[in-house]
């Protein structure tokens, strides 16, 4: 069997690696476009099938072929905070994630010839009351760009972190526990 993962993210690519499991990376593009009334929920799960069955589909001749894709959301009392597009939005997150708790869905999916599983994984975040001059100095860092919510729990933006009830790996990306026992019910294992 061959493993592909259907993700660019550095993030993904280092969790994956810490399992010493082989496995080689797709470049894949989709439509993240949310469906009107679509729920937080429903998103993450669809993002994250339709990105293994892309991915699937550009391996189609390796019959071996097993696909693992992800995609992570951040929510804030059901409204879905994306990667921010500029420094207004990315300040404009942290003040509203500061001081509260927010949940962190992760999904990922799994595609072989035979089947495709699709599995979420929620992990609430606490953040500890955050300053405006915080705000400014993450903003200096640059760090926020291309995360989902405006911040890398992982580097600097774990400093806002005062609690978390749930899976760590999850909220930077790539949920380790349940897909190494996805994996491992498809009999891929740790070398």
């Amino acid at each position: 069997m061959t493993l592909y993962l259907a993700s660019t993210s550095p993030r993904r690519r280092e969790l994956l690696s810490q399992t010493d499991i082989e496995f080689s990376v797709l470049d894949i593009a989709i439509d993240e476009t949310q469906r009107r009334n679509e729920l937080p929920t429903a998103y993450v799960e669809r993002l994250a099938k339709e990105k293994a069955e892309a991915g699937f589909q550009s391996v189609q001749e390796d019959e071996n072929a097993i696909v693992l894709a992800a995609d992570t959301i951040v929510v804030l009392e059901d409204t879905i905070l994306g990667k921010p597009s500029d420094q207004t939005q990315a300040q404009d997150m942290l003040r509203a994630l500061s001081g509260r708790s927010h949940v962190v869905m992760t999904a990922f999916a799994i595609k072989t010839q035979q089947q495709i599983r699709v599995q979420r994984v929620n992990t609430t975040v606490f953040f500890r009351p955050i300053t405006s001059k915080e705000i400014d100095w993450y903003w200096q860092t640059g760090e926020q760009q291309d995360k989902a919510g405006g911040y890398g729990i992982q580097s600097k933006g774990g400093v806002f972190v005062s609690a978390l009830s749930g899976s760590y790996s999850a909220v930077v990306g790539l949920p380790l526990a349940e897909v190494i026992a996805a994996l491992q019910n498809l009999g891929i294992h740790q070398e």
